[in-house]
């Protein structure tokens, strides 16, 4: 394979195409962000990154909470939307037709058609240049009952996510393997089947 050297650049994909819901109860804001993932298992904790200049920005220094959603195919008009409108100029919510529901850690409203949110409160914010970090504790999961199997497995893959890759969106597809696999004993044969 022939390999092209490029300058130092945010070329990760696939990322998330994740719905934030920040600010309050009262006064609700919802934007869209790609910069998003896991950072500890104990204690659980996330990040999200966010420029400056957006309207959500001072939100969450002044509240230091936020609920980060997954979300799927029926949101994807919503997660396009809330990352190309401000809701300085408008309520992206009402635009967009997303039904909310209170949090049960923080005062930060939860979208109620996203089959995953974790609320989550701030512990520190790291100014890395284009974008803040905003580091969180997850206080609480919710999810959607429906996408839990009979053993009490959460299984998101019936949930028809969606993640974001270089200007686009995508639906995650079909399974590959699964965790392990590769190192995975097989069954040892027999005597019987030899």
């Amino acid at each position: 394979m022939s390999k092209l050297i490029w300058k130092g650049s945010a070329q990760l994909s696939p990322l998330p195409a994740a719905l934030v819901t920040c600010g309050s109860a009262e006064t609700p804001n919802i934007l869209t962000v790609a910069w998003t993932g896991i950072v500890c298992s104990q204690p659980p904790r996330t990040y999200i990154s966010v420029r400056p200049e957006r309207y959500s920005h001072g939100l969450l220094c002044e509240t230091g909470e936020f609920v980060l959603h997954l979300t799927t195919e029926s949101l994807l008009r919503a997660v396009d939307y809330c990352g190309v409108k401000s809701g300085r100029d408008e309520d992206k919510f009402a635009a967009c037709g997303l039904a909310t529901e209170p949090g049960s850690e923080v005062n930060v409203p939860v979208l109620a058609d996203s089959p995953l949110a974790l609320e989550c409160k701030v512990f520190e914010r790291i100014p890395l240049g284009s974008h803040d970090l905003f580091l969180a504790d997850i206080l609480a999961v919710r999810v959607e009952e429906s996408y839990l199997d009979a053993t009490g497995r959460l299984s998101l893959e019936k949930a028809g996510l969606i993640a974001y890759t270089h200007g686009s969106y995508r639906a995650l597809g079909r399974e590959l393997g699964t965790f392990g696999w590769s190192v995975r004993k097989r069954p040892q044969k027999r005597a019987a089947e030899k």
